[in-house]
């Protein structure tokens, strides 16, 4: 198995402080120039595992070996200083620079006694040509859209020298045209001499895309395969232990009544401009409305209206047939709204918090969780743990909701994490309306 192998992590074990094991003895090898797949569910210990190999994650057991020699990875300078980079799925970016900062930061080229922005200009533009990754290095971040963020993460990881590249979930927040592009960019990045590891569960896109895989199941390796020998079933089978049924049949809607109803509502983004101009719909119980359009376009601002999260210019908005434009963000949720936001990690989670901490976030004046003085913390914790238990988050109360992976994070955000809802925004989910029988928004950009 490591005879050939550029990089060699060998019987890596890692237990968190509460006894769960999200690594156990998992060994996992790369060759030079390949682009190789990383895959399993949810909590199967992807991604703790590439974050011991980017020095992010301290391991109790096993050795890291690269081009024959062991190597020691305590923080991601060193592992930067080995050529290893990582893309993670949550950006790490400071929007208020420019490309061109963003990439220097850290390792800021000089003149003197100044920083050589010039140098960095160029050096961007350099970059991104013979990468073929487009990005203007002196357009500030925030004005950036998700794909070009994530190219200019990937040029910094290059910029600083990276050789063995680790993406995490990249496809998560990308439109299918913008994944389409970055395959495209990452296989000739392969052809120029990089090594590529690609954390996904998207089962197409990883047999579209990857030259091998190895796939992991409660925080064991299952076997590496060339991905010509498995098929989509193969590798289904063998991240969950059991056949997965990979079509889903959607049986015939019974609508009820109407829940929500949005009547001619205008919308301002932050630059006062109208981002959503006269919009009107109706969701009936029971039925998921799909709104679709490019990222930009409205959507996010539409969902703020509905939920409360910014002033309504114009128009009114129904929830069960009581207005809501004058009402404040708890009474829309004691309606019985939940909000599941696109971007989880800034808006659906404190990530600092730990999990219990974010479950209290909407119950901190209820007396079931707070005495007269201080925090029930034993309702609290078994609120909590009740609801791991309940949503398969592979984690523990206690722990922190940024230590999470991206779909356990995304579990914390779940409609079942708050009281009986009864409309639901998920920029994510397929058929949560018709499991639970009630009303589901989900707006999707492509």
């Amino acid at each position: 198995m490591h005879e050939d192998a550029l990089l060699t992590m060998d019987k890596i074990t890692k237990v968190y402080p509460n006894g769960i094991v999200a690594n156990n003895e998992v060994s996992f090898s790369i060759r030079k120039g390949e682009i190789h797949a990383l895959a399993g569910e949810n909590g199967a210990g992807k991604s703790t595992l590439m974050r011991i190999l980017f020095g992010l994650e301290e391991s109790q057991g096993g050795t890291i070996t690269l081009n024959g020699s062991e190597i020691k990875v305590g923080s991601p300078h060193e592992a930067i200083a080995h050529g290893i980079g990582m893309v993670h799925q949550h950006f790490m970016l400071v929007p208020s620079l420019t490309v061109a900062e963003n990439m220097i930061l850290g390792v800021e080229p000089r003149k003197r006694l100044k920083i050589d922005l010039q140098k960095a200009i160029k050096d961007t533009r350099i970059l991104s040509d013979k990468y073929n990754l487009a990005v203007d290095p002196l357009v500030k971040v925030q004005f950036l859209p998700v794909g070009t963020k994530q190219k200019v993460e990937i040029l910094k990881a290059l910029y600083r020298g990276a050789e063995i590249l680790i993406l995490d979930e990249p496809t998560a927040v990308l439109t299918p045209q913008e994944t389409k592009e970055l395959f495209a960019e990452l296989k000739l990045l392969k052809n120029l001499g990089t090594t590529i590891i690609f954390i996904s569960h998207k089962l197409h896109e990883v047999k579209a895309l990857c030259d091998r895989i190895t796939i992991m199941r409660n925080g064991r390796s299952q076997g590496t395969f060339n991905i010509s020998d498995v098929t989509p079933t193969d590798i289904s089978r063998l991240m969950v232990g059991r056949d997965v049924i990979l079509e889903i049949k959607k049986g015939p809607s019974r609508p009820g009544n109407v829940m929500l109803s949005v009547k001619d509502l205008v919308m301002a983004n932050d630059l006062g401009q109208r981002a959503v101009k006269g919009v009107s719909f109706q969701v009936r119980k029971g039925e998921i409305l799909g709104i679709a359009g490019v990222e930009g376009n409205g959507q996010s601002e539409l969902v703020e209206g509905i939920t409360g999260l910014e002033k309504i210019a114009h128009g009114e908005v129904l929830i069960g047939g009581e207005a809501v434009n004058r009402k404040s963000i708890k009474e829309i949720r004691n309606l019985g709204t939940c909000h599941i936001p696109e971007d989880r990690m800034t808006y659906g989670v404190a990530k600092e918090m730990t999990i219990e901490q974010n479950v209290l976030a909407d119950k901190h004046d209820s007396p079931a969780f707070t005495g007269p003085i201080l925090t029930k913390t034993r309702a609290i914790r078994d609120l909590s743990n009740k609801l791991v238990r309940y949503r398969d988050c592979r984690s523990f109360a206690s722990a922190e909701a940024g230590m999470l992976s991206g779909g356990n994070i995304q579990c914390s955000c779940r409609p079942e994490f708050f009281a009986d809802p009864q409309l639901i925004y998920d920029s994510r989910s397929a058929d949560l309306g018709h499991r639970w029988g009630k009303l589901n928004l989900s707006v999707t950009a492509w």
